[in-house]
């Protein structure tokens, strides 16, 4: 969709992790964080969040998915539904996102098509919230030869039966540009040179530069930020704009103090909308000071306020982590979706020059 999309330069040199860029992402060949991108496609631009696909990486999934209209459910041709897939389905009919089914790598000579087909049929049966939600279009496609067709007799060429597919059953964006403001945030992120990053899809009105917004946090409090910049998301770019408006998957600064969940909203008529519900974290470690006599010879980072800050930055942006204190100082409990959730953390932190130690 990238490529034909006419994101890249017609000769440039693209891998295969386009939108995986993070360090630990291309060496573990899995999807960590969500990614925002945008395409356009006859003069209409389609806004692409790419997920984590692994259940220890649902709080992704689950904070990102009410900026969604409609989700591609990518099946492989030869493998079936995942075990994972369930999850991102069930949360995706959950939240009454629109459906599609793309059967993905159907030139391979072991693909079995009509067997996956039931698959994918027995699970919407199993994860459907009504029953529109078990009447979806189906599309066959082979990302590495670049085409996708509606039928399966019908050898494809390109991708636009999957952008035309896309328009014709995935809703456009039904607020209104001239109501008052809101938007959700959904993620942060931090630049060194603009400072908190806020995204988000504004579900209503008209974001300006150096418009005052009223910031509606989770604990009910309210208080008043101006808008210092403004980003929209061009190919995989973002881009500054003077204005955004209803639909829009956007990146601002300005506001302090942000969290994930908080709503950006109109001074004149400040309503928050529902903050996101994130599941319980399922596994428990211990981060503690190291006590070894060599602690200081491979970090840094050792003493029990760096451990306690890194890991409450930490918590800005990882929604399904958790971190209390314990009843020893230099020990604290965290808790995340998994093994696998909580090793990247350990990791990351690790190549960042923290020392410590870690125990079950």
């Amino acid at each position: 969709l990238l490529k034909q999309g006419q994101v890249f330069r017609a000769h440039q040199q693209v891998g295969e992790l386009i939108m995986d860029t993070n360090p630990l992402e291309r060496e573990r060949g899995i999807t960590i964080l969500a990614k925002n991108a945008s395409v356009t496609y006859n003069g209409i631009k389609i806004n692409i969040i790419d997920t984590p696909g692994h259940a220890d990486f649902s709080g992704e999934v689950e904070r990102i998915m009410n900026m969604a209209d409609g989700c591609l459910l990518l099946v492989d041709a030869v493998d079936g539904p995942m075990p994972q897939t369930t999850y991102v389905l069930r949360q995706a009919l959950q939240q009454n996102v629109t459906p599609m089914v793309v059967i993905n790598k159907i030139d391979r000579p072991e693909a079995r098509v009509p067997e996956v087909i039931e698959m994918v049929q027995d699970l919407f049966l199993e994860l459907a919230t009504n029953a529109d939600q078990l009447e979806f279009p189906i599309l066959y496609a082979s990302a590495k030869q670049g085409f996708a067709t509606a039928d399966m007799d019908t050898p494809g060429t390109d991708m636009v039966p999957l952008f035309e597919a896309i328009l014709d059953n995935v809703p456009p964006p039904t607020g209104d540009p001239d109501t008052p403001l809101q938007m959700l945030v959904a993620a942060l992120d931090y630049d060194n040179y603009l400072g908190q990053v806020a995204l988000g899809r504004i579900t209503r009105g008209t974001l300006r530069l150096r418009d005052s917004v009223a910031l509606m946090a989770r604990n009910d409090q309210q208080t008043v930020h101006s808008l210092e910049r403004i980003f929209v998301f061009r190919g995989m770019e973002r881009v500054e704009v003077p204005e955004a408006f209803a639909g829009d998957l956007v990146a601002v600064t300005g506001p302090e103090g942000v969290s994930i969940g908080d709503t950006l909203a109109s001074l004149e008529h400040p309503e928050a909308l529902p903050s996101i519900d994130i599941e319980e974290p399922t596994v428990r470690m211990t981060f503690g000071v190291s006590t070894s006599p060599f602690m200081g010879k491979e970090g840094d980072h050792c003493t029990s306020r760096n451990l306690y800050d890194r890991l409450m930055r930490e918590l800005r942006t990882n929604v399904s982590l958790q971190v209390d204190t314990t009843s020893s100082p230099d020990v604290f409990l965290v808790s995340g979706r998994g093994e696998l959730h909580l090793s990247i953390l350990v990791e990351t932190m690790r190549r960042e020059n923290f020392e410590f130690q870690v125990s079950r």
